[in-house]
């Protein structure tokens, strides 16, 4: 996927998607009433969904689960 940093973009653009970073909402870009690009903010995530997402370790860890750390 192609990048641009946004301070290449012509302020009436930088606007547009910083007003739709706030709002969430995604803006929708038009020629003669024909939509030609969609931009969509970039939803982060909490930590606690990125964490549930992690698959478990199948291994163990005997000196931690001991109490033995050295």
């Amino acid at each position: 996927m192609k990048q641009i940093p946004l301070a290449e973009l012509p302020e009436a653009v930088q606007n547009l998607i910083k007003q739709s970073q706030k709002t969430g909402e995604p803006l929708t870009i038009i020629q003669d009433g024909v939509p030609l690009a969609i931009i969509s903010p970039v939803k982060k995530k909490s930590l606690l969904q990125t964490l549930s997402t992690l698959k478990p370790l199948d291994e163990d860890f005997p000196d931690v689960d001991e109490g033995k750390l050295r």
